[in-house]
């Protein structure tokens, strides 16, 4: 794994269920986290999440899905996992 990462992407969501893709942004969102090795090719992509999810919520639910986020073996994931939002880069 060379490094992951969290971004907005702007939704097109129905109004009566927009509420909860409102985050950080004037406008609607999905939180989306991406991963890619040392060669910068994507290995992980999980989008879908609302805006208003916060990016822990949405690294565990990637840890913890059968077919999620694997971290390579001899890289250690604090437990449990902190993180480190510094201008919008996640750090672990």
């Amino acid at each position: 794994m060379g490094a992951i990462d969290g971004t907005h992407i702007h939704a097109n969501v129905p109004v009566a269920e927009a509420a909860p893709f409102y985050g950080r942004k004037p406008y609607p969102t999905q939180n989306v986290l991406a991963a890619v090795d040392f060669d910068l090719r994507f290995t992980y992509v999980l989008a879908g999440w609302e805006g208003s999810a916060h990016d822990v919520t949405v690294l565990r639910d990637a840890l913890d899905r059968p077919t999620g986020l694997k971290v390579p073996e001899g890289i250690s994931v604090p437990c449990p996992i902190l993180v480190s939002l510094t201008n919008d880069k996640l750090t672990l």
